[in-house]
């Protein structure tokens, strides 16, 4: 923790002649945006994923016809063409799990009064007039929803629903072009219900944007996106 604290500071202070007090805010932005560049390979690598799974639709098609009285066999069928085409179900949520270190990692670094023993300077750090350790609930406690403040978590909240509608109407056309063949989730567990559920799931940011640190909300607000347009990239 002391280190990438130390880290922060020190690109915030690289910052500071761009960004003055705001400084340790773009700092956040900017090592998110490393962080997403680095993972970039594996989200190419997924969006392959895709397109090889949509790809399958009609061999897929093609065995649910052919066992449609037999289920255990379809099963089988399924995973047996999903490893014969080398093509998992689940590879696209791999750049989102090696995301969560480093969101944990903020959300600790700016959560915590004191770093390697000693006092946590971050914490004097704001974006405008929000300070980076604190959550929407203080901002509403000081001033109100329009107070300085307020009116910081106001312009994240917009910025995140934009980014959430974007993702969930692009998650609902992908749902739609490769639905879930028959049996595999069944040899998945919870994968059927995961997949339902995955188009909502962008709007859960807003939650997370308010109830977190606003060092981790700027991490959400960033890392969502960058998921967006890297997705709409991906997709040509």
């Amino acid at each position: 923790m002391s280190v990438v604290s130390h880290l922060v500071e020190h690109l915030a202070h690289l910052l500071t002649p761009l960004f003055h007090a705001s400084a340790a805010a773009a700092a956040v932005v900017l090592s998110t945006a490393l962080v997403r560049l680095l993972l970039h390979p594996l989200s190419r690598a997924a969006a392959r994923g895709r397109r090889a799974r949509a790809a399958l639709q009609p061999r897929l098609a093609a065995l649910r016809a052919k066992h449609a009285g037999d289920p255990r066999r379809l099963q089988r069928a399924v995973l047996d063409l999903h490893a014969e085409e080398k093509v998992s179900p689940l590879s696209g949520l791999l750049p989102g799990l090696l995301q969560l270190p480093a969101f944990f990692v903020l959300y600790h670094l700016f959560s915590s009064s004191t770093i390697g023993g000693e006092s946590n300077g971050l914490l004097s750090h704001r974006l405008l007039a929000a300070p980076l350790g604190g959550r929407w609930s203080d901002a509403l406690a000081d001033g109100g929803v329009f107070g300085p403040a307020g009116l910081v978590y106001a312009g994240l909240f917009v910025l995140v629903a934009a980014v959430a509608a974007v993702n969930y109407r692009r998650a609902r056309r992908t749902m739609a072009e490769q639905p879930i063949p028959a049996g595999t989730g069944d040899a998945v567990p919870g994968l059927g219900a995961v997949t339902r559920v995955a188009p909502f799931l962008s709007f859960f940011t807003l939650v997370t944007v308010a109830v977190v640190p606003l060092a981790a909300a700027l991490y959400v607000v960033t890392s969502t996106a960058w998921s967006a347009a890297e997705q709409a990239l991906l997709s040509r």
